[in-house]
C-alpha cells in the first residue's frame, strides 16, 4: 500500500514554492540553484527533491499556480453579473490586492516565462489570455463603439501595463501601499476611457 503523505506536506510545498519565488524574483531563475532553495527553505537538497524533482519543476509550479489563482479571482467577479463598470473596478482592486500578496510569483510570471519549455510556456499564456479577455469583455461592454477598432484588448494590455509593474516602484513601506494605488489605477483608467479616441482609418489611394 502506497505511503499517504506526512502531516503538513501542503504547508511545507507551499513554503518552497514562496521561497523559491523570491529568490527566482530577487536572481533571476537562471541564477538561482536547488541548493540555494534548500539553503533558504532551512532543509537538504534531498529533502527539497521530495517534494519538487528539480528547478524547472519548481518554475512550472510558480508560474501555473499564479495564473490559476488569479483565474479563480475573474471567475468569483464575474459570477456577481454586476454590470460592466462594477465588474471592472473589482477586478481592478483585486488584482492590485492580488499582486500585492504575491508579487514574487508575479515577478516571476512576467520575467521568467521564457524559460519554459514551448508546451508549458504556451498553456500558462493560454490561461493568461482567458484572463485579458475578461477584462477585455467589459471594456468593450463599456465602449461598444471600440469593437469596430478592435481596441478592447491593447486597452485591456494597457490597464495591464499599469498594474503589472507596480511591483518595480511601489515600495513596501513607503507612504502609499496597493490598497491605496488600487482606486488611483480605477480612477485613472475609467477617467482615460470616454477620451479615447478611434484611430483614422486609412483610405485606399
Amino acid at each position: 500500500m502506497a505511503r499517504g503523505r506526512a502531516p503538513g506536506y501542503d504547508d511545507q510545498r507551499d513554503m518552497i514554492l514562496s521561497r523559491a519565488a523570491q529568490l527566482f524574483a530577487q536572481r533571476g531563475y537562471p541564477g538561482t540553484s536547488m541548493n540555494e532553495v534548500a539553503e533558504a527553505c532551512g532543509m537538504s537538497k534531498p529533502s527539497l527533491y521530495h517534494y519538487f524533482r528539480d528547478k524547472y519543476a519548481l518554475l512550472v509550479t510558480i508560474a501555473e499556480s499564479h495564473v490559476e489563482h488569479l483565474e479563480a479571482v475573474v471567475l468569483d467577479v464575474t459570477n456577481t453579473q454586476a454590470d460592466a463598470r462594477t465588474r471592472l473596478e473589482s477586478l481592478i482592486r483585486r488584482f492590485v490586492e492580488e499582486y500585492a500578496e504575491a508579487q514574487h510569483a508575479h515577478r516571476v510570471l512576467t520575467e521568467d516565462v521564457r524559460f519554459l519549455n514551448d508546451e508549458d510556456r504556451e498553456r500558462i499564456l493560454n490561461r493568461e489570455r482567458r484572463v485579458v479577455a475578461v477584462f477585455s469583455e467589459a471594456i468593450r461592454a463599456m465602449r461598444p463603439d471600440i469593437d469596430q477598432a478592435r481596441l478592447a484588448t491593447p486597452l485591456a494590455m494597457l490597464l495591464f501595463g499599469m498594474i503589472n509593474w507596480m511591483f518595480t516602484w511601489l515600495k513596501p513601506d513607503g507612504t502609499l501601499n496597493h490598497a491605496a494605488m488600487a482606486p488611483i489605477v480605477a480612477d485613472l483608467f475609467f477617467g482615460g476611457i470616454p477620451a479615447v479616441r478611434m484611430p483614422a482609418t486609412e483610405t485606399p489611394s
